[in-house]
């Protein structure tokens, strides 16, 4: 692995490791607030917060001051609405997923991306090599080890919508991949927050009666997510995967059930059986198995 590599790994790392943090502020915060409200608001609060930071950098990098030519301009607008759509998708699909769903099968099916990035890669004419294919194999066992507690596998209602938010936050994962290449990372997270939280209130506002007091309720945990979850996690996300492989990416992010059920062991004081521990090793023996250099590399290209 070159020094790149190793940064946006780190970078995904760090995303992974907000997203299984902040599981548990997306629980609380439902107590209060519809799904699509607090969708509505963390997106939001995710593209205000990185208005600044936009502004920053251009004060303090040179090359981030240059005006974006027509074409940047056009492909940047094009790529925030199609980023927009599918994280909206995805996100609101997990969000009301969590009223149904138990948290372990939640975890689980949700980064089952880890599968499904590769298996829409194929017919996009990447195919992962044996190595990638083996770490994907090994990471979906560990998951299975650490979520599914009771080895109960049935599907209800809301298991189904997690397969559902599973495929969109594939796509997501690949057309972020694909617009990296084309983009600035930031602006490209901005202006997609601003498209899932304009289309989430319009929702908001059809389905669900939000009241003020109701939302300021929640502020905590809208801040949290918004603000980590939303403006700095998936800015990572976009940030990292630049020139990464999508699969490995995939891996790496898929981190955030491991990171959650530690953080519940850790702060939280949720005791971990054995069984679990054991979907944690596998999952790290998967990470690392991805990150190991091998002959057989990923054919890369664009989306």
């Amino acid at each position: 692995m070159n020094t790149l590599q190793i940064r946006n790994s780190l970078l995904l790392f760090l995303a992974a490791f907000i997203w299984g943090t902040a599981f548990v502020a997306q629980s609380v915060g439902m107590d209060y607030i519809g799904p699509f409200t607090f969708g509505a608001v963390r997106s939001l609060i995710g593209s205000v917060c990185l208005i600044p930071c936009i502004f920053l950098r251009r004060k303090w990098q040179p090359k981030a001051k240059e005006p974006l030519r027509k074409e940047e301009k056009t492909e940047l607008i094009k790529g925030g609405i199609v980023c927009g759509i599918v994280i909206c998708v995805a996100s609101n699909l997990q969000q009301i997923a969590l009223l149904y769903a138990s948290v372990g099968k939640s975890g689980f099916l949700t980064t089952l991306y880890i599968v499904i990035v590769p298996v829409i890669g194929i017919f996009l004419g990447k195919k992962p090599g044996k190595k990638i294919s083996a770490a994907v194999l090994c990471a979906v066992v560990g998951l299975y080890l650490l979520c599914m507690k009771s080895g109960d596998f049935s599907l209800a209602f809301g298991d189904i919508l997690l397969l559902l938010g599973a495929v969109a936050f594939s796509i997501h994962i690949l057309v972020i991949d694909h617009y990296t290449q084309r983009v600035d990372g930031m602006q490209l997270s901005c202006l997609q927050f601003f498209v899932s939280g304009t289309l989430s209130s319009v929702v908001m506002l059809l389905w669900e009666r939000p009241t003020a007091a109701a939302i300021f309720t929640a502020w905590a945990s809208l801040l949290y997510v918004g603000v980590l979850s939303s403006g700095v996690a998936y800015t990572l996300q976009i940030i990292g995967q630049k020139g990464m492989n999508p699969v490995v990416a995939s891996l790496i992010m898929s981190l955030e059930s491991v990171i959650s059920a530690l953080a519940g062991w850790l702060i939280l004081g949720q005791a971990l059986s054995r069984r679990e521990l054991s979907g944690c090793v596998v999952m790290a023996v998967a990470i690392v198995l991805a990150q190991l250099p091998d002959k057989v590399e990923f054919q890369s290209g664009n989306c």
